[in-house]
C-alpha cells in the first residue's frame, strides 16, 4: 500500500528532522565513501567539521526543506569530498548521511586551511 500525505503532514515530517537532530547540528565532510548506515563507523578522511547555525534549516515548503544561514568552516584535511554526515550538537550521534550528489559545496577539492562552504542542501519528502 502506498500512502498519500497532506501538505501539512508532509511538511511536519520534514520539520521533524531538524527538531530530532537539534539546534547547532554538526556537519562533517569526508573523503571516504558513505557508510552503509548512520550506525556504522565514520568514513575515513575527515576534511572539515562545520557547526551549523542554531536554526539551520528553513521551514518545510512545497515538500522540501533547504539550508538556512551560512554553513562554512576552515578545512582540517586535504582531499576530495565524497560523503557527509549530520550529527547532533555532540558531534558523535549521526542522524543523516549522504554522498556529495546530495549536497553542493563551493569546491569538492579541499585543502587544509581553506574555507569550505555548503552552497545548497535540500531534504525532499516523498510524494512531493
Amino acid at each position: 500500500m502506498t500512502f498519500q500525505y497532506s501538505v501539512a503532514v508532509r511538511g511536519a515530517k520534514l520539520d521533524a528532522v531538524e527538531t530530532a537532530i537539534g539546534a547547532t547540528a554538526v556537519l562533517k565532510i569526508f573523503s571516504g565513501a558513505e557508510p552503509a548506515n548512520c550506525a556504522a563507523a565514520d568514513p575515513t578522511g575527515l576534511l572539515a567539521t562545520l557547526t551549523l547555525p542554531s536554526d539551520w534549516m528553513n521551514a518545510a515548503s512545497a515538500g522540501a526543506k533547504t539550508k538556512l544561514g551560512t554553513w562554512s568552516a576552515t578545512a582540517s584535511g586535504t582531499g576530495t569530498a565524497a560523503s557527509w554526515r549530520l550529527y547532533a550538537s555532540d558531534g558523535t550521534t549521526c542522524h543523516v548521511q549522504g554522498s556529495m550528489s546530495d549536497m553542493v559545496l563551493d569546491n569538492n577539492s579541499i585543502a587544509s586551511g581553506q574555507v569550505v562552504s555548503v552552497n545548497t542542501f535540500t531534504i525532499s519528502a516523498g510524494n512531493a
